[in-house]
């Protein structure tokens, strides 16, 4: 991976192919090279003739992961994406983001509408606005001195997949306990945008597809029979969707 100069962090990024550029923007405990590449996401859009950008988020994989947690606001995540766009001197691209990296495509595009040309909201559904829950157990689940002694649902989950990455467990910790600013509803009526939203069905985290779709004037929603949070990111079904989704968003 390459690495620029976002604010004062350095970020760290790939870009493969030729084509019509896509963003890649990974979710919570992830990096580009687990939820994009070892997914098939990028040997699939490379396929279909686009040039596939992804970056590391700030506390995640290869990037810069500072200890304090007013880093992590999502506008500043977004922010990196922008400045990552600027860096490559690209005008627009299409913004695909899976859970925390739907949000951040959220920012971006409300931020910066003429950017993205196409925004894709995986994993992150109506729960974009009413929000994902409780943060505190997973934070507590991270700040734990093993997965053992780690006895909420939820908080095992996004443990035993932060360990499975190799993550910074501190800097994941101040990510998931920073300040999370509202996605109105207001702002998403007036993206101007197409936007793909899909989850899975059985997505405890997500919310609903379909309700969040509603909202935005170009909104389309997909869901995924028998998926959750996990498993859904790899879909065939959600490949499938984004392709077609990519061909006709013009």
């Amino acid at each position: 991976m390459e690495i620029f100069t976002s604010g004062d962090l350095e970020i760290a990024y790939q870009i493969q192919g030729e084509g019509e550029p896509i963003l890649l923007i990974h979710g919570f405990a992830s990096n580009a090279a687990v939820n994009w590449q070892g997914t098939g996401w990028v040997d699939l859009l490379l396929k279909s003739g686009r040039q596939v950008i992804m970056l590391d988020n700030r506390g995640h994989g290869r990037s810069a992961k500072p200890y304090i947690e007013a880093a992590y606001d999502a506008r500043l995540m977004a922010g990196d994406a922008l400045n990552l766009l600027d860096h490559l001197g690209l005008p627009a691209a299409d913004v695909m983001g899976y859970s925390m990296g739907a949000r951040i495509t959220a920012f971006l595009a409300m931020a910066h509408p003429d950017r993205v040309r196409s925004a894709i909201f995986g994993g992150l559904g109506e729960n974009m606005i009413l929000g994902t829950g409780d943060p505190e157990p997973i934070v507590r689940a991270l700040e734990a001195p093993s997965l053992e002694a780690v006895t909420d649902k939820r908080g095992r989950m996004f443990r035993r997949f932060a360990e499975r990455t190799g993550s910074d467990l501190r800097a994941l910790a101040l990510c998931m306990r920073s300040e999370r600013p509202k996605v109105d509803t207001g702002s998403l009526a007036a993206l101007p945008m197409p936007v793909l939203v899909v989850c899975g069905s059985e997505d405890s985290v997500s919310g609903s597809a379909e309700n969040l779709a509603r909202l935005i004037p170009q909104g389309r929603a997909v869901t995924l029979p028998g998926k959750d949070h996990m498993n859904a990111v790899g879909d065939k079904g959600y490949k499938q969707a984004v392709l077609e989704f990519l061909e006709t968003r013009a």
